[in-house]
């Protein structure tokens, strides 16, 4: 079985809005909607679980209704910080899901994956136990050597920009967040699921990635969102 988690736990602060930023309407419908829909369409997954602030459950569930996200099975409330949520996600699934089963975590304010991204990650996971969405990074890296200044770049070669959707066997992710939480390992400020793997020596594994799959933080990622789902391909591009 290969499940969603599904992060829509944050307040969104920096969007500056008087409502959870996922919740946000775009043409007539929640961001976070959007991002299911990909799930439900998806025919390689089997259920959905959000991580939800609290407060808008019902909200959420009114909302699956409505646009009619059939593999919502479970809506569990959201942690103080991102890796809280995403424990409290995984925990939820115990009892529910087999060792084996894929746990495919994403970011609720993600809402444009593509339908090949989430396949990818699926496949790599099936290969090798985990796999993470990436991308070659474009831009050079430099060095901050004294605030004003560098002598010291990061060929771009070397480097990969990793972002959500993420899969993982169950089995693993769950002892993994067992361990993490016990033992304060890579759980704290910006640390996420990939990165705390890491940190309990775990070989992470690349899958294919997208541009287009960018995350809502500000109010111009909203207008980009927006030109996204407006935008009329050219037919002449290969």
């Amino acid at each position: 079985m290969n499940i969603a988690v599904i992060i829509a736990g944050g307040s969104g602060h920096r969007m500056g809005q008087d409502i959870p930023k996922q919740f946000i309407n775009v043409y007539d419908k929640p961001v976070l909607i959007y991002t299911l829909e990909s799930f439900q369409r998806h025919a390689q997954i089997d259920a959905i679980e959000v991580v939800c602030i609290d407060g808008w459950h019902d909200i959420l569930w009114a909302y699956a209704k409505q646009f009619n996200i059939t593999k919502l099975k479970w809506v569990v409330s959201g942690g103080n910080t991102g890796q809280e949520s995403i424990r409290n996600g995984v925990y939820n699934l115990e009892g529910k899901a087999s060792d084996d089963d894929i746990i495919i975590i994403h970011d609720g304010i993600r809402p444009l994956v593509e339908d090949a991204v989430l396949s990818d990650v699926i496949v790599k996971c099936g290969q090798y136990g985990n796999a993470v969405t990436s991308l070659p990074y474009n831009e050079q890296i430099f060095v901050v050597d004294d605030d004003i200044s560098t002598v010291k770049y990061i060929p771009r070669e070397t480097l990969r920009r990793v972002s959500t959707p993420q899969a993982y066997k169950f089995g693993r992710l769950d002892s993994a967040y067992h361990e993490a939480f016990e033992k304060e390992i890579g759980i704290y400020g910006s640390s996420y699921t990939n990165t705390m793997m890491v940190e309990l020596g775990e070989r992470l594994y690349f899958a294919a990635g997208s541009d287009k799959n960018i995350k809502l933080t500000t109010k111009d990622d909203l207008e980009m969102f927006k030109a996204y789902i407006k935008a009329d391909k050219d037919t002449w591009l290969k």
